[in-house]
């Protein structure tokens, strides 16, 4: 009688001989909602016309979107360490995409800790009252925070993204040594919501680059690919979402810099002990140098608080 299959093992039909991947590429996508908002509403993550999959279907391989709306790099460092749905993921990963820190640099009247505890606050008219509220203010408050030396406060200052974004590229490779690691630059917005203010994008991007060139990480220029479509009006009209022009551009021009580094490897290794969630998470962590996902510098559990509903009551980071 044969032993009871394993639950947490991989699938190792899609392995070729030592532990090496012979299955098509699958990308892990980290992202806010320009990953997969349209230019009308929120998408499903497997919709074939957001830029993760436009990546995907360009590389004949799939992706794994883990996403949220209003996701600084905060909340992708906290999905990394704290959902099993990543974990179960990592086996199979062939490239890591972070396509996370546009949000971080919007304006942020409110400091961001006060801003997320709107969603929960009781009862529900006072929760109503202070969000209608706020988002009133918010325009007037970001227009006139930017006359501010550095451009007023923002959701999450450009040191605390690049950490993030290290502490997510550090975890990952650690399980998934010499994968290809892509970064988004901050898009560009138009939004009303925010009175038309970016003050903290120009920072935000000189950041992310610097990081990137010390750490081998490829720059996905996606202000330049979406600016003329997005400040044309011609994206979703809240000014802040992408049509799907320049979904296509985006996946196409991220499909394009993973095609050679992933036709040149053959096969990613799997690490002995990987499919066990346990030890990933606890290797992920040390990777970056923390016991516990929430014990960082400037974090906080998001919890329930993070993310409601697509719709115009939503605050966004």
């Amino acid at each position: 009688m044969s032993p009871p299959e394993n639950p947490s093992a991989p699938n190792r039909s899609a392995f070729g001989q030592g532990g090496v991947r012979s299955s098509p590429s699958t990308l892990l996508v980290l992202g806010d909602s320009l990953a997969f908002h349209g230019p009308e509403r929120a998408e499903p993550a497997d919709h074939p016309r957001i830029w993760p999959q436009v990546a995907a279907a360009a590389l004949g391989g799939r992706v794994e979107l883990v996403a949220g709306i209003g996701w600084t790099t905060r909340h992708a460092w906290h999905a990394l360490t704290h959902d099993p749905r990543v974990w179960a993921a990592m086996p199979r990963i062939d490239a890591l995409v972070l396509g996370v820190g546009g949000m971080d640099a919007l304006p942020s009247p409110l400091p961001t800790a006060v801003r997320e505890l709107i969603p929960v606050l009781r009862p529900a008219v006072l929760r109503g009252r202070v969000r209608a509220g706020y988002l009133r203010a918010q325009p007037l408050l970001s227009r006139a925070f930017a006359a501010l030396p550095g451009g007023g406060p923002v959701a999450l200052p450009p040191r605390l993204t690049v950490a993030y974004l290290e502490r997510c590229r550090a975890a990952v490779t650690a399980l998934r040594p010499g994968i290809p690691v892509v970064a988004m630059l901050p898009s560009v917005h138009r939004a009303a919501v925010y009175g038309g203010v970016h003050a903290g994008r120009a920072a935000a991007e000189r950041a992310t680059r610097t990081w990137a060139d010390a750490n081998g990480v490829r720059v996905l220029d996606a202000p330049t690919l979406v600016a003329g479509h997005v400040l044309g009006g011609h994206g979703n009209p809240d000014g802040m979402h992408w049509g799907w022009e320049a979904h296509r551009r985006v996946g196409e021009t991220l499909a394009e810099l993973l095609r050679g580094e992933l036709a040149a490897r053959p096969g990613v290794p799997v690490l002995d002990g990987l499919p066990r969630v346990g030890p990933s998470v606890r290797a992920a962590q040390a990777a970056s140098g923390v016991e516990d996902g929430l014990s960082l510098p400037g974090s906080c559990d998001h919890g329930p608080t993070v993310v409601e509903p697509p719709g115009p009551t939503a605050v966004r980071p």
